[in-house]
């Protein structure tokens, strides 16, 4: 997986953390959960806030 890849990163994120408050999560942890992720293999350095607000969106569209 890579930054772009938001909506895998988002079902991978909700099979490891259910139970998270997913707006309550800081952009910071939300950074270094996605780079512990299986399979996520791209460069930290290249992720954004626009990045990870997408990924929280999606993530939380996965929940509902």
């Amino acid at each position: 997986m890579r930054w772009v890849d938001i909506y895998d990163i988002a079902e991978a994120l909700e099979e490891k953390y259910p139970s998270v408050d997913i707006l309550s999560v800081r952009f910071t942890d939300l950074w270094k959960w996605v780079q512990d992720l299986e399979g996520f293999n791209d460069n930290p350095n290249t992720s954004n806030e626009k990045i990870l607000e997408a990924i929280q969106m999606a993530w939380l569209d996965e929940r509902n």
